[in-house]
């Protein structure tokens, strides 16, 4: 716990097999109070290390989306009384060595999300990041700031941190489950007032680490400026969104921590 809330630390994989175990070993746990995975129908052993080194694992039976992964993550933290989420990528490309300063400026109430920005200090590019990715990732952050009135060195970070009252409050049940639920996430966190903060996160692209291809980075773009469309259409009141309205679908998760809230699509499994 940090100032009597309880942290948990969310793994949304998929074919995560040969990096779970450097990731979760570098996870401060006198800080994260528990460790959730949810395995969105891996082809490799994901689910098999995950059971190994004691995880709480929940199984997708076919595979749903990158989305709908995060969707069962928050769910199931919520459930098991979380005050602070934090998601983290279980392919090492991001450190969970700033758990703790993450979760820390939300545990004293200074803010509500935290991003672990892999643009600022010395960059993504000395990471390894791809060029195209590098450029694409510029130039759509340079776009949504522009357009949500914002200046956030990105908004495509997989490393994040969450208070209790965000992921309740807002509509996430209306967001896509593919790769834009990020976005849109970050665009409904804006367009709904809270303040989100960043801090310098390095990270590592390597062979093991997952990443999209060129194809689904497009795709990812193209859906990043149609969210940023729907919420200038929606702030000048020219049309509404089921991602912009307060009264959409939010997270429904269960009221015991032994009831899925899905029992169909995923089974839950320990180490």
């Amino acid at each position: 716990m940090i100032n009597g809330k309880k942290v948990i630390v969310v793994m949304p994989a998929y074919n995560a097999a040969k990096t779970l175990r450097r990731t979760f070993s570098e996870i401060p746990r006198e800080i994260a109070d528990r460790v959730i995975l949810v395995d969105d129908a891996s082809h490799d052993e994901t689910v098999k290390v995950a059971r190994e080194l004691g995880i709480t694992t929940f199984v997708h039976r076919e595979n749903r989306g990158y989305g709908a992964n995060q969707k069962t993550c928050y769910r199931e933290a919520l459930a098991l009384g979380a005050d602070i989420v934090v998601m983290l990528h279980p392919d090492y490309q991001y450190t969970p060595k700033l758990i703790h300063a993450m979760a820390g400026m939300i545990a004293y109430d200074v803010y509500d999300v935290v991003l672990g920005s892999r643009v600022l200090g010395k960059g993504a590019l000395a990471g390894g990041m791809p060029l195209y990715k590098f450029i694409s990732n510029r130039i759509l952050t340079l776009i949504q700031n522009i357009c949500l009135g914002r200046r956030l060195s990105e908004y495509h970070s997989g490393f994040r941190a969450f208070s209790k009252h965000a992921l309740l409050t807002l509509p996430l049940e209306e967001n896509q489950n593919g790769f834009v639920f990020d976005n849109e996430m970050l665009v409904q966190l804006v367009y709904f007032g809270y303040e989100v903060a960043e801090i310098t996160c390095p990270a590592r692209y390597f062979p093991e680490a997952s990443s999209t291809d060129v194809k689904r980075s497009i795709w990812y773009g193209l859906g990043g400026l149609a969210t940023t469309a729907k919420f200038l259409l929606t702030r000048c009141g020219i049309r509404r969104f089921p991602i912009f309205d307060r009264q959409g679908r939010r997270l429904a998760f269960p009221t015991s921590p032994g009831h899925p809230h899905v029992p169909e699509l995923f089974e839950r499994t320990h180490g």
